[in-house]
């Protein structure tokens, strides 16, 4: 507790995506009162021209009640 899924665009490095989950690890054992070794992260890159099927529509759009902070911007319009 917790597993952490990161979706996003291709193109950071593999020491960005590091320091991004070590950042967010230490947030969310913080935060959560938790032991970092309890805290799981995986980063899924997905395609821009992929981004609405993939993860807006059945992700955010099909999970807002989930949601605690909303993206700003909506790709189908």
């Amino acid at each position: 507790m917790p597993h952490i899924i990161i979706k996003m665009y291709p193109g950071r490095s593999e020491e960005q995506k590091r320091k991004l989950v070590d950042c967010i690890a230490a947030d969310v054992a913080d935060i959560a009162k938790c032991e970092l070794k309890s805290i799981s992260i995986a980063i899924e890159e997905v395609p821009s021209e992929e981004w609405a099927e993939k993860v807006y529509t059945p992700h955010i759009l099909g999970n807002r009640h989930l949601l605690y902070k909303e993206p700003g911007y909506n790709p189908l319009k």
